[in-house]
């Protein structure tokens, strides 16, 4: 525990009693994220600016007390978990778009800005940030860059990595860095932002945020395709990419979501429906035109049963609703559930959907699936009551189950969610001891005596 007396005077000195929470009330709102798994924080810390930080991050390494950055709170993997106590450093006043340079097509953010607020912001000048995760309406672009944040747009447009070309860090140790530059080349040096992006708050905190931009497309044609077979569907989807049409969309959802989003939107489908696909081109509007039909003749040789495509705002509303409606609506099936974002290739989607639903079936729980189709990211969700002991045991014994297919299938364990706490236990299923001793070996130059982000990513370090 931080003692009350000269580790809190001095962080009140750096940043102001006006931006330090103490009382158990507070802290209890920065004690947990998208998990619920809880772990009560000593102190939070609301910085302004990179000096800030890098005052704090030095007091931490002359004290030797932990400190955790956040933003949102939104991730699933307990990233930004306080989980061995000390300070949480909010990120949540530096929240300013300093720059959006519509001639070189970039922009320069403080960690804090709402993902969906910058979106529109760089819209309103006809410009075009993809990265869309599915919580963009109170996620943060500091957040975004720690777990290198996809979305459904992945498939045509990349993950946040794809965006990044610089930052300000302050690492570890309180020093600050900047890496990258506000061009589209630079090769000076190590790549020292990629190594940033993805590294979960465990080797730096990142205060300002280089993002490219792209122009933004003139239109956007929606559709939904519906399958009585998920190899129909998986085979669609495939088809569909080596068509060579890029869909910046193409999301699917299996039975058991369709089951549940059914009775929450009322979408009107047979029971017998096994997968939807949600597809969405964007572009010049005569070539969207186009692309959406040649999807459809796909959709229907690959035996679609109905294809519908929207034919105003109205409608393309209406089928979003359907694919946002899932994770509230599973909440019917159990009251909790362990969320894992398995990546598989495309081709291998009804491998992996079948052999999830086995072992569910193996282990007596229930289970439903969506997610990411033209990128092969599936949302497996095991669905619990925490309360029940024994069921969440099973449930942690499937889902080691589950890694082992999808790693045999030429998959990953996580595709946009991170390590952090969550898929610790698991990271050695993929990577080598030399691997992951070479990534330790990383977070101890730099982070010497383990104070940034501690138990996260790498068992007993």
């Amino acid at each position: 525990m931080l003692s009350q007396g000269i580790i809190e005077k001095e962080l009140t000195h750096i940043i102001g009693k006006d931006n330090i929470q103490t009382s158990k009330e507070d802290l209890i709102c920065y004690s947990y994220d998208a998990t619920n798994q809880k772990f009560l924080p000593d102190a939070v810390v609301f910085p302004k600016s990179a000096s800030e930080i890098s005052l704090i991050l030095k007091l931490a390494n002359q004290e030797g007390f932990p400190v955790v950055p956040r933003g949102a709170g939104s991730g699933f993997s307990g990233g930004s978990l306080p989980v061995k106590g000390g300070v949480i450093v909010s990120l949540e006043r530096m929240n300013t778009i300093l720059k959006i340079d519509a001639d070189n097509l970039i922009a320069i953010v403080e960690p804090g800005v709402v993902t969906g607020d910058f979106q529109e912001e760089v819209e309103k000048l006809g410009l075009f940030y993809p990265p869309d995760p599915s919580s963009l309406r109170f996620c943060t672009m500091g957040g975004n860059v720690a777990e290198c944040a996809g979305g459904p747009r992945a498939v045509k447009y990349g993950v946040t990595k794809d965006y990044v070309l610089g930052l300000e860090v302050v690492l570890p140790t309180g020093e600050t860095i900047n890496t990258g530059a506000q061009t589209i080349k630079s090769v000076v040096g190590y790549d020292l932002t990629k190594l940033m992006v993805g590294s979960e708050g465990t080797l730096g905190i990142v205060t300002k945020i280089i993002l490219k931009l792209l122009p933004l497309p003139e239109a956007t044609k929606t559709m939904l395709a519906v399958f009585q077979d998920m190899k129909d569907a998986a085979r669609a989807a495939t088809n569909i990419i080596s068509s060579k049409i890029i869909p910046s969309t193409l999301e699917f959802m299996d039975r058991g979501s369709i089951s549940c989003v059914d009775d929450y939107v009322s979408m009107g489908l047979p029971a017998d429906i096994e997968a939807v696909l949600l597809i969405e081109v964007d572009g010049d509007r005569g070539l969207i035109e186009n692309q959406a039909e040649g999807i459809k003749k796909i959709c229907l040789d690959n035996r679609a049963r109905e294809v519908r495509i929207a034919g105003d705002k109205k409608e393309v509303k209406q089928l979003w609703q359907i694919r946002r409606a899932i994770s509230p609506s599973l909440a019917k099936l159990k009251p909790n559930k362990i969320n894992e974002d398995i990546v598989v290739p495309r081709s291998k989607i009804p491998d992996a959907i079948i052999g999830v639903r086995e072992i569910a079936k193996k282990y007596n729980l229930t289970n439903a699936n969506f997610g990411h189709a033209g990128d092969g990211n599936i949302h497996v969700n095991i669905m619990i009551d925490k309360s029940d002991r024994a069921e969440f045991l099973r449930a942690e014994k499937a889902v080691k189950e589950i890694f082992k297919l999808v790693l045999g299938l030429g998959g990953t364990i996580s595709g946009e969610h991170g390590i952090g706490i969550s898929k610790m236990p698991y990271i050695g299923m993929e990577l080598s001891h030399t691997a992951i001793d070479v990534m330790k070996k990383i977070k101890q130059v730099l982070d010497p005596k383990g104070i940034l982000n501690p138990g996260k990513i790498f068992p007993k370090l």
